[in-house]
């Protein structure tokens, strides 16, 4: 296990453990459209390392122990860091720029970042073979991506349900467009499967302008 990986999960435990505990812990480092407009713009960034719950906590620190390593062995530790960090903060950027005229809007969770750095690896490899929870065929990571896309993308319209997806959707453009930027040449040698990706963030920028 890499060391890295293991310093985000550490710290992510410990984090997340306090905000179990103590709710004005919770309270004071939750994404929370309210409060970041009054100036609180760490929660941009500390939102990140909270969880609702122990299941939620367990979910995204399960899903980043499959994926971080394929990051850091392909990109390095330092692309690695840069994606996950970056991913959070894109999840909650893109998070407050849809919600922001809806003040009771509030949020906790590494999902954007873990998000990110799983987009990151199926940009590096898209015909890795990925499964989905109740389906026994295995599909190429590449399909994956791009549906679990259209299903964020159409989470953020629905806006139903207690499920962040606008912070997936951020972290998922962040983690695509990280290795497009190291590594042009690799990308460019699955320039189909990440195109196919990049259409829902494409059908996305289009309604978010429309919706100004």
């Amino acid at each position: 296990m890499h060391l890295l990986f293991l310093l985000v999960l550490i710290v992510t435990m410990i984090l997340s453990w306090k905000g179990f505990k103590d709710a004005a812990f919770f309270d004071r480092y939750a994404f929370d459209v309210n409060a970041i407009k009054r100036g609180q713009h760490w929660r941009m960034w500390t939102s990140g390392w909270l969880h609702v719950d122990s299941q939620h906590l367990i979910f995204n620190m399960f899903t980043l122990y499959f994926f971080a390593p394929i990051v850091i062995q392909t990109l390095g530790s330092t692309a690695f860091l840069l994606g996950y960090l970056g991913s959070l903060y894109a999840g909650s950027w893109l998070s407050y720029q849809i919600h922001k005229n809806q003040p009771s809007y509030q949020a906790v969770g590494a999902s954007g970042a873990v998000t990110g750095i799983l987009y990151t690896s199926i940009a590096l490899y898209p015909d890795m073979q990925l499964g989905i929870l109740f389906i026994p065929i295995p599909f190429s990571a590449y399909w994956v991506g791009f549906f679990y896309m259209m299903y964020t993308f159409y989470g953020v319209i629905k806006n139903n349900d207690r499920i962040g997806h606008t912070a997936h959707f951020g972290g998922a453009i962040f983690g695509l467009i990280l290795p497009i930027l190291m590594t042009p040449k690799l990308v460019e040698q699955h320039l189909g499967p990440v195109a196919l990706m990049l259409l829902p963030v494409l059908v996305f920028f289009i309604w978010a302008y429309k919706r100004r």
